[in-house]
This record gives structure tokens, C-alpha cells and sequence, in this order.
């Protein structure tokens, strides 16, 4: 079998995904970055977008939002606000919750609500783009 490195995605809810794979890619605050096992420990932001992680013939695509990643020659593990396999996006609800957010910026906020929208506006927008890039 080829070498692998467990891949961690924790979540403040729960633990999203916690296997094994031979490869991820993900999306720093430097660009996107390609681990394979024994990469050089680096610890880094996470940017909202998308992971993918090689296993076997597979490819899982994963939305998550904003985080950080910690990387050591066997193990990725990240930190993040959210996470959703694409294959468990309902778009629906996905391009419903983006309409209420940016109804919601129309409004007068305070700054703690406005962030609070610009998040779950970021949230539903990287949700469409992973499940829109990988539908089955």
C-alpha cells in the first residue's frame, strides 16, 4: 500500500472527517497546497474554499470555511468553522441561506452582525461552488 497521512477535520460541532489518504490539497492563505506524506511541518491559515483527499481511486471534495492547518510528515489536521462533504451539500438550502445573507447586508447591522452575515454568506457561497464543481 502506498504511504499515507491522516487527514483530520474538526469542526467546533464535530469531528467531519478522520481517515487516512495518500494525498490532500487545500487552500492556504499563501495558495493552494499539495501534501503528500512526509511534508515538511508547517502550521498555516486555512482559506475558505475547497479540501481534497486522494484515497485510493477516490477523490472526497470537502467545503470548509476559514481555519487553520497544521501539517507534519504524517498527519494534516484542521481547524475550522465548517466543513461539508460535497455529496452531503443540499444546494437548496445552500443557495437559500446566500439569499437571506445578502438580503440581511442590505440592512443597517452593527459591525458584530455584519460580520456574523459576511460569515454565513462566505459559508453558503463556498458550499455551491464545491457542490456546483462536483456534482454526480
Amino acid at each position: 500500500m502506498a504511504a499515507t497521512l491522516k487527514l483530520e477535520i474538526v469542526t467546533p460541532t464535530a469531528t467531519i472527517f478522520s481517515e487516512d489518504v495518500e494525498m490532500v490539497t487545500l487552500t492556504g492563505i499563501d495558495g493552494e497546497m499539495g501534501i503528500y506524506p512526509q511534508h515538511m511541518p508547517i502550521m498555516t491559515q486555512l482559506a475558505a474554499g475547497e479540501i481534497i483527499a486522494k484515497k485510493g481511486a477516490e477523490n472526497i471534495f470537502l467545503a470548509v470555511g476559514d481555519g487553520f492547518v497544521q501539517i507534519t510528515g504524517s498527519a494534516v489536521s484542521v481547524l475550522t468553522d465548517m466543513a461539508v462533504k460535497s455529496d452531503d451539500i443540499d444546494e437548496a438550502k445552500a443557495e437559500e441561506a446566500r439569499q437571506k445573507a445578502e438580503q440581511r447586508l442590505a440592512e443597517k447591522l452593527t459591525e458584530e452582525e455584519s460580520a456574523v452575515v459576511q460569515a454565513s454568506l462566505m459559508h453558503a457561497l463556498t458550499q455551491l461552488k464545491v457542490k456546483q464543481r462536483h456534482r454526480r
